[in-house]
Parts: structure tokens; C-alpha cells; sequence
């Protein structure tokens, strides 16, 4: 089991389920798993057969595990989708070449026997193989009806495993003297159907799922230690934060890192989704997965295990895949009532058929002639059996229970292919009624990698600036170290109570003086340089100015295609900014962006952002940094680019991994267009069912052609899904 702590009182488990059919069995998993105190949510997906818990940080593994095998289904602690996948796809084909050692014989009798050729023993043979087809093939087909059955639900097996029962029992009554036609086969023949229909459904979810296992794949085995002038193969899981690891050209790397001797060219197209490569040197960074095309480096581990950005990025997948839309609620609550009220249906239906069939021959005969499967010469018993077993089988709910998460699947995985995670599926679904973006400045519309181009601090307070300065995270702070280089060694001064208060400064206290490095007190003394779109760092000392920074951030290369695309897709594109008013406004005037909130504090954006959501507007936030985290929660959606802050990633509901403008309208476009598949998907199951059942009540829909339909009905589902991979965005 895959776990991570998001607090001291929070806990996440990912896991698998098994034996699952449809949604009413991923109902009945989840009620049971809501049912503890301590489980604060609870979701299952029927296509990965993955669920995902948040619970209090004291719950344990068994009691998970005790509330899943309770509803009658299989706990798999460490959940692997590929392994899970192949299980069920080869358990699928198993079942499905035995089925067909029955399914064909009998199938050939009863084309013999229907043709007037005269079989002996024939509904002896249909009894036995029949028997055998329960027994063996369709074990679990049955097993899980009565699961479901004994915890007080019914589901897709229900319907299927009653029909086939039905259709079998009737060579029962034949070999017991009732002068009725008998359906016998056709109980072979729907165990038969119903296992080729679940052996591609394996096959196309297991195709689906690409994305996700190709993400695995880029997960490094071993890693190759430093140890002096020594080097020493090692699992990857064994190698700790701070040790240094080699990297041969040709080679992936293992881990998060930053170089700290060699140089070379790194293929990053996981991250970005761009086959461009990028030059690597003494201290830049490097991220777990990503191959060193040419050169050779070494480089000290930042992050290890869970932490790497690889493993956090697959592991955010996995939990959208597994999350829900507002518009799997409707389904699931005409599930919950769909299955009995189809039962009730089906034997109203034969009641009706048996007691009403004179009634009705005539016009069966009239249809015999264009569908030559109807049985017009059978008893009544006869005909209320044929149209009980199709109501059940037409109507059984499987392609509505593939609908939204074989697209979640699809979606999140061409996201995730193109350098973008969507963390949730809500936010999926809001994204075609976003009418704002809110864009943060700094390491957002600009490069992130400012450089100071003027500074007239003294030298002796300089030194306390880069004490300061090591403390922070702001994409400002490295450009302010990087030009106060000189005093990485050999800097005597000692600071005390250093402090970063988000959207303002560093504060510290050194040699009996309080310093404050951050926004300037009266920005209209360096209008001049903001005029000209720089950011203006001021220092104080005990109160009075003391010198100041100025500092260039280049706008990022493709700022302006973003801001026009996302112009032209009819959303307002608005900069929310903490930098000052003459700095904001040169900047946003570069654009096109005629909407500008400057020097706002981090509650000041968060208000913003609420404001907009007062006044009945969808709005997304874009930010990268500390101060933009509460805006990134609060927003309809929430975008943060991967080069910024943990905090500000984990708020997010979407991550840009390569830190590219025009992602942004990508992961709306994405998401959009999932959602239109679910509605498509959901749509046509329902359109389905609407037009088969009646059919079937009417007697002119053959149980076996109704489960080719149902059949039908769910590979539809996944190849629309499937779409969204083939999709230019």
C-alpha cells in the first residue's frame, strides 16, 4: 500500500480491489469504507480497480482492509496497476478459452437442432454444459451475484448470472416432461458473450492505462553511489537524502538532484512534453526519470523515494484516475435503483407474456418474418422466460459504470503526456466554465530567473542581505545570492530570528539592528526603474532605508502566445500580483492584459479570487510561490507550475510540470473535452438502454443479441474515452 502523511492528522491510501463488476459493487466498497469514523473520503474506480482513502493519521491498514473484504470483494495492500491489469487480462483469457470449449459444441447442436435436424440427447448435452459453464467459466460470474446478493445489492452479474440461470433452467423443466421450448444454451452461450466482453474490456482498459505504466517504466532500479574516488552500484531505494550519485551519458538519472561537478544534455520531454534538450551544468537541478543524452555528471540527492518528483507525479495520476466528477453522481444514483427496478421489470414483463400470449402471438409472427430469432412457436412459459432472461441482460449497467472513469483514465494520462497533471476530477469538470484566469507575475509570466542590474546596498549590510537571503524561497532570493556570490565563504556575520513573511520580506536582527529586506515602503522613489518592468528590493535598517535592489525578470518566451490564446478562448486573463503598481502595469501592458491587481498581499489575493466567486464568476488562479498558495485552493482551479513551491503545488488542482505558458490553456482544452467524452459516454448508455428495453419487453430481442448489444454498449464507452489520447491540443 502506497501511503503519504499530507498533515500530522492526515493520512492517503492507495490500494486494489477485486472482483468488482460494476458500479453498484464500487457503491457498496465505498459505503462500507465511509462507514468509518476515522475516513474522511473515499473513492473507487471501477476501470483500474484502484481506490483511494484520506483518513485520520491513526487508521491502520487493517481496518481498511477489514471494511473491504466485509463488502465482499479482494484487498490488495501494494497496489501496481500494471501487474493488477495483467492479472485480471490474463485471468479474463483463461476464462474465456474455456468458455469457448463449451460455447462452440453447443452452439453447433443448437444450430443443428433449430435447423429440424434431430440431435440425441440434445437437452441432456445443454443441461450438462450448462452445469459446466456455472461451474467453471462462470464461477465468478455467480460468486459475485451472490456477494452482491448477500450484502443486501444487486449488480451487473446479478442480471447476467439470473438470465443464464433462467435460460438453463428451462432445459431442466424439458428433460422433466413440460411440453415448453427449451433455452439451455443460451445460458452457455451468455456465460460465453459476457467472458468475451469482459476479456476486451481487460484488453482495451490495460491500453488505456499506457500513460500511467509508461510514467513507471521511467523509474530507475539502481543508482551508482560516490564514495570518495570509489563508485559502487546500489538499489535506488537504498540511496539516502545528501549522498552523491554518477551519471553516465545514455543513462536515467535516478533521483531529484543538483549537479555539483560535470555537465552535459538532459532529454526532460516527461516534464515539458517538448523533445528539446536541455544543457545541464555545475548546479543546476535535475529531476528522477529524465536521461542524460550526452556528458557526464555528479549529483547531490535532494529528494529520495516518495519524494522525487517522479514518484509524487505518478502518484498524483493514480489519485485523479481514481477521483469522481460531479456527473458520475447521476449515474451512480440512477445505479442504486436501476438493477432491482429492472428485476421488477423483467418479471412483470413474463408475467405478462405468459398470461397475455395469445394476445400478443399474432404480432410476433407478423415480426418473425424480419427477425427470425423470435420464437413463435413456443409455449407461453417459453416466450416469459425468452423475454425475462433479455430484459435482464439488455439492461445490465456496465457501460454506465466505465462511462466517467475510463475517460478520467484516458484524460489524465494525455495530460500527463504532455507535461500536465490533473490532480482531481472535479476541477476536470469546472474547467468549461472558467471566465477569468488570475496570473501571478513572478516565476509565472516571467522567467523565474531574475538578476540584480543595480544595487546600492554597503558592503557590510550586504553580507547580512545574503544571511537573509539563504533562508528564502522566493524566486527573487537566488538572483539576489548569486550577486552577493562573494559571500558564500568566509561571511562572519551571524543573523538571528530570520523571518520571511509571504509578500513582504526577510526580517532578521544582527549586530543589535533589525533588518528588513523586501517591499519598498514608498515605491514612487523608484519609478524611473519600474517603469522600465523592474522589481525594486528595498533595505531597512532599524527603520530607515538603507539601500536598495533592482532586479530584471524576463518575461517567459511564450508569455505572449498564452495570454492571446487564452484571449481568444474567451476567458479574461487578469495579473495578481505582490510587485508593485508601476512595475505590474509595464509588464501586463507587454501583454494584453488590461486587467492588473498590484501589491497585494497573499490574503489580499485569496480575497480577489473570492470576490469574483461572490459575484457568480468561475475563476482559475495561475502562481508558483508561497504567497500565491491560499488563491491556488480557493480558485475553481487551481494551476501551479512545477519549477514552484511544494506548497503552491500541492494546492493545486493542476500541475505544469515544464513550467510552459501555454499549458495553461492546454490543461483547460484537456479537460474540456474529458468532459464532453463522459457526457457522450454517459449520453449513449443511457440512449442505449432506452431503446433496447422496450425491445426486449416486446419479445423481439433474443437474450443472446441483447448481451452482444450490452457488449457493445461498454467497448463503445472505452474507445470514445480512447479518443481523447489521439487528440491535438
Amino acid at each position: 500500500m502506497n501511503s503519504d502523511h499530507e498533515s500530522n492528522e492526515e493520512k492517503r491510501f492507495t490500494f486494489g480491489v477485486e472482483g468488482m463488476t460494476c458500479v453498484s459493487c464500487v457503491r457498496i466498497v465505498e459505503r462500507n469504507l465511509n462507514k468509518l469514523d476515522k475516513v474522511h473520503f473515499a473513492s473507487v474506480n471501477l476501470a483500474t480497480e484502484k481506490a483511494y482513502v484520506i483518513a485520520d493519521g491513526d487508521t491502520g491498514i487493517e481496518e481498511i482492509r477489514e471494511a473491504v473484504e466485509k463488502s465482499g470483494y479482494g484487498f490488495i495492500e501494494k497496489y501496481e496497476e500494471k501487474s493488477l491489469l495483467e492479472k485480471d487480462f490474463n485471468e479474463a483469457l483463461k476464462s474465456l478459452k474455456v468458455s469457448f470449449l463449451l460455447f462452440f459444441p453447443v452452439t453447433v447442436l443448437m444450430i443443428f437442432h433449430m435447423a429440424g435436424v434431430k440431435v440425441p440427447g440434445y437437452h441432456i448435452i445443454e443441461f450438462v454444459f450448462g452445469i459446466a459453464a456455472f461451474l467453471l467459466p462462470g464461477r465468478k460470474i455467480f460468486r459475485s451475484a451472490f456477494i452482491a446478493a448477500a450484502h443486501g445489492h444487486s449488480n451487473m452479474d446479478t442480471l447476467v448470472a439470473l438470465g443464464a440461470f433462467s435460460a438453463w433452467l428451462t432445459s431442466g423443466i424439458k428433460l422433466a416432461g413440460a411440453n415448453i421450448v427449451s433455452f439451455g444454451a443460451l445460458s452457455v452461450m451468455l456465460v460465453f458473450i459476457h467472458i468475451l466482453g469482459r476479456y476486451i474490456e481487460s484488453r482495451l482498459k490495460y491500453s488505456a492505462s499506457v500513460e500511467i505504466r509508461s510514467l513507471m517504466s521511467m523509474r530507475s532500479t539502481h543508482a551508482t553511489l560516490v564514495y570518495g574516488d570509489e563508485t559502487i552500484e546500489v538499489p535506488v531505494e537504498s540511496v539516502k537524502v545528501d549522498s552523491l550519485v554518477a551519471v553516465r551519458s545514455g543513462e536515467r538519472i535516478p533521483l531529484d538532484g543538483e549537479i555539483v561537478e560535470g555537465k552535459g544534455y538532459a532529454d526532460e520531454s516527461m516534464l515539458t512534453g517538448e523533445p528539446d534538450r536541455v544543457k545541464k551544468y555545475s548546479g543546476a537541478e535535475v529531476t528522477g526519470g529524465t536521461v542524460l543524452e550526452s556528458g557526464f555528471i555528479k549529483f547531490r540527492v535532494t529528494r529520495a523515494g516518495e519524494d522525487t518528483f517522479l514518484a509524487r507525479m505518478i502518484k498524483m495520476v493514480e489519485d485523479a484516475q481514481s477521483s469522481k466528477v460531479p456527473l458520475q453522481a447521476l449515474a451512480d444514483r440512477i445505479t442504486v435503483y436501476f438493477v432491482p427496478l429492472i428485476f421488477i421489470f423483467a418479471v412483470v414483463s413474463s408475467l405478462i407474456w405468459f398470461f397475455l400470449y395469445d394476445v400478443f402471438n399474432p404480432v410476433l409472427k407478423e415480426a418473425a418474418h424480419y427477425l427470425p430469432w423470435i420464437p413463435v412457436d413456443s409455449e407461453p412459459l417459453s416466450m416469459a422466460v425468452f423475454v425475462f432472461v433479455a430484459v435482464l441482460v439488455i439492461a445490465c449497467p456496465c457501460a454506465l459504470g466505465l462511462a466517467t472513469p475510463m475517460a478520467l483514465i484516458a484524460g489524465t494520462g494525455a495530460a500527463a503526456s504532455r507535461g500536465l497533471l490533473i490532480k482531481n476530477g472535479e476541477a476536470m469538470q469546472r474547467a468549461g466554465e472558467i471566465e477569468k484566469i488570475f496570473l501571478d507575475k513572478t516565476g509565472t509570466l516571467t522567467r523565474g530567473e531574475p538578476s540584480v542590474v543595480f544595487a546600492t546596498i554597503s558592503e557590510e549590510d550586504s553580507k547580512v542581505v545574503y544571511l537573509m537571503e539563504e533562508m528564502s524561497v522566493h524566486p527573487i532570493a537566488g538572483a539576489v545570492l548569486k550577486y552577493y556570490s562573494r559571500f558564500k565563504n568566509g561571511n562572519t556575520m551571524e543573523a538571528s530570528e530570520v523571518k520571511e513573511t509571504a509578500g513582504e520580506g526577510m526580517s532578521c536582527f544582527c549586530n543589535g539592528e533589525h533588518y528588513f529586506f523586501g517591499r519598498p515602503e514608498n515605491p514612487e522613489l523608484y519609478s524611473v526603474m519600474m517603469k522600465r518592468g523592474e522589481t525594486v528590493v528595498e533595505l531597512r535598517k532599524s527603520g530607515r532605508v538603507s539601500g536598495y535592489v533592482s532586479i530584471a525578470d524576463p518575461l517567459k518566451d511564450d508569455a505572449h502566445e498564452a495570454v492571446e490564446r487564452i484571449k481568444a478562448s474567451g476567458i479574461v486573463p487578469v495579473m495578481l500580483t505582490g510587485d508593485n503598481e508601476e512595475t505590474a502595469k509595464s509588464v501586463a501592458s507587454s501583454l494584453g492584459i488590461e486587467e492588473v491587481f498590484a501589491g497585494v498581499k497573499p490574503h489580499e489575493k485569496l480575497f480577489a479570487v473570492q470576490n469574483e466567486q461572490k459575484n457568480g464568476k468561475r475563476v482559475a488562479m495561475v502562481g508558483d510561490g508561497i504567497n500565491d498558495a491560499a488563491a491556488l485552493k480557493a480558485s475553481d482551479m487551481g494551476i501551479a507550475i512545477g519549477s514552484g513551491t511544494d506548497l503552491s503545488i500541492e494546492s493545486a488542482d493542476i500541475i505544469i510540470t515544464g513550467g510552459e505558458l501555454v499549458s495553461i490553456i492546454k490543461a483547460i482544452e484537456i479537460s474540456k473535452y474529458t468532459i464532453r467524452k463522459i457526457k457522450q459516454n454517459l449520453f449513449w448508455a443511457f440512449f442505449y438502454n432506452l431503446l433496447a428495453i422496450p425491445s426486449a419487453v416486446a419479445g423481439l430481442l433474443s437474450p443472446v443479441i441483447a448481451e452482444s448489444c450490452m457488449i457493445f454498449s461498454s467497448i463503445n464507452v472505452i474507445l470514445n474515452s480512447k479518443r481523447i489520447k489521439n487528440k491535438e491540443f
